[in-house]
């Protein structure tokens, strides 16, 4: 499913984990990526047909999806080809994915309702804020995030974890265990 349209020098920059400053002088090929996501997701979040939303979603990401993954439209995300998603992936709707730094999900990995997953963001310091910083999402097999979390950039949740609804997760979920607050904090651990 690779295409050479797929491919871009800002794009590889961000994947590298490289942060740009949004005056570099190839920032503006990210337009290109924002409007074939947009052109896609329209398309997505106006159809019923759930084999037709994971038809959509593998031209959104250029990857195969496995029959065993469902996404509730609405589905929101500015470029969609840095998402990857495992086996038996359930997304419920009105989730928003920014995934200029690379989102990961693994197997059996359940992600409910209004979920935010940004792998971007920008210094505070307001001379270097106009600058993208990249920070990879990897959510692990058989992980949970819970209605109306935030999973910020170069976050990983632990393999088997559970995010509390509303949770702000700003650091590391360590394997079998719950956090929930702002920000998540450990809440329990759970047996295996």
């Amino acid at each position: 499913m690779v295409q050479d349209e797929m491919k871009g020098y800002i794009i590889e920059k961000l994947r590298s984990g490289t942060s740009l400053p949004m005056n570099e002088m190839h920032f503006g090929e990210i337009r290109k990526f924002v409007k074939r996501a947009l052109e896609i997701t329209t398309k997505m979040n106006n159809t019923s047909d759930l084999a037709e939303v994971r038809r959509l979603l593998a031209l959104l990401t250029n990857r195969e999806i496995d029959e065993g993954t469902t996404v509730f439209p609405p589905f929101f995300t500015n470029v969609g080809i840095n998402i990857v998603l495992g086996k038996n992936v359930f997304i419920n709707h009105a989730c928003s994915m920014l995934d200029l730094g690379g989102i990961t999900i693994e197997d059996d990995v359940m992600i409910g309702p209004r979920v935010n997953i940004t792998s971007e963001n920008h210094p505070v310091e307001i001379p270097q804020r106009k600058t993208l910083v990249p920070g990879q999402v990897i959510i692990k097999r058989n992980a949970w995030i819970g209605a109306g979390a935030t999973i910020l950039p170069g976050i990983t949740v632990g393999e088997n974890a559970v995010v509390a609804a509303g949770a702000v997760v700003n650091k590391d979920v360590p394997d079998n265990t719950v956090v929930g607050g702002v920000p998540a904090k450990v809440i329990k651990t759970l047996a295996i």
